[in-house]
């Protein structure tokens, strides 16, 4: 059976240009510094977000506990949100690897306050770990892919650099949150100074994300990266496909972002299910189904059985994302079927 695979923008496959590209790219060592794609991409990324560097990593989460490890010395702070996928999704990363502990705040569906992240930063005390990083993350996953806006970014940045902190942004889907914005994605990063973004999400390369920043902190990073297992040798495989990902795959999430919206409307106009449409921004909709009765994983059994993948768990709690291989019409069956279960349930 060929589903409707709406758990995440991970489930994309490489498109057929990508797959071309990977097979004709030309590679050599990496960790020598000698594999060509990997350099044209990592030039291409670190020209697209306006900094001076990048570096090619296996994953969104070891781009985070990089640059984490690089910010930081151990028995540090950092400012995060409570919800944020760094202490959410890495197993604990930040205190293990980078041995930090993490002041997590309360935020308004993703969007920290800029007058919490300043009373957070700790004062100087003998008593007191210093607070050496604040870290963003746009879009914000849980919240529901959620945007931050660029004045509140600024705003951040300036308390930060007023304080000598570096500011990361987890920026997994940063180019959704430049089309929602609609802005150049050098606007969101101009604000921090590192940042990570995946490649491997709604831009359908098969693997890796990348980290991008000064030239010093890429330079201290790439020791990081080899530390934890990143030091990849042909890794232009890998990055011949990203490359098609930047040229083109940024350039068509507005479309994942209208399929999300259509879905999110049609979910409010189903009894038992509730969603705040104000969150869906890009390609994410949470929604709560308690009123239907099931829980996720009842929901999600359902679903399978109308060829519709979806996660869910114990809870009422139901995630649906966008992607390139979702159209319209899948959109429209989805819906359908979901009308059916509840009715009949």
């Amino acid at each position: 059976m060929q589903y409707i695979d709406l758990r995440s923008d991970t489930v994309t496959v490489p498109t057929e240009e990508m797959r071309e590209a990977m097979y004709k790219a030309e590679v050599g060592d990496d960790v020598y510094g000698e594999d060509p794609t990997v350099r044209k991409l990592e030039e291409m990324a670190a020209e697209m977000l306006g900094k001076e560097a990048a570096m090619l990593v296996t994953s969104g989460t070891q781009g985070n506990q990089v640059s984490i490890m690089t910010h930081t010395h151990p028995g540090e702070e950092i400012i995060v949100e409570e919800n944020c996928h760094i202490i959410t999704y890495e197993v604990g990363g930040v205190g293990y690897l980078a041995g930090v502990q993490t002041k997590a705040l309360k935020s308004n569906k993703g969007v920290l306050n800029p007058d919490d992240v300043e009373k957070a930063i700790r004062p100087k005390d003998i008593h007191y770990p210093v607070t050496s990083l604040i870290c963003l993350e746009n879009t914000h996953n849980r919240a529901g892919g959620t945007v931050t806006p660029i004045e509140i970014m600024k705003e951040i940045y300036e308390i930060a650099q007023k304080h000598n902190i570096p500011v990361h942004l987890d920026g997994a889907r940063i180019f959704n949150a430049a089309t929602y914005l609609k802005v150049d994605v050098r606007e969101i990063a101009k604000y921090a100074d590192s940042v990570m973004f995946c490649l491997s999400k709604g831009l359908c390369a098969p693997i890796g994300s990348v980290v991008v920043g000064t030239k010093d902190f890429i330079e201290k990073a790439r020791k990081y990266r080899k530390m934890l297992g990143g030091g990849m040798r042909q890794a232009g495989f890998i990055a011949a496909a990203g490359i098609v990902a930047l040229e083109k795959m940024t350039k068509r999430l507005q479309e994942d972002h209208d399929n999300a919206r259509f879905l999110a409307e049609g979910l409010k106009n189903i009894p038992g299910i509730n969603l705040d449409l104000e969150t869906v921004q890009t390609n994410i909709v949470m929604t709560d189904i308690s009123k239907t009765g099931m829980t996720g994983k009842e929901f999600a059994l359902k679903l399978k059985e109308h060829g519709i993948l979806i996660n869910g768990g114990n809870d009422f709690a139901v995630r649906f994302v966008t992607h390139y291989y979702i159209s319209k019409k899948d959109i429209e069956k989805t819906l359908d079927a979901i009308e059916k279960i509840v009715r009949q349930f």
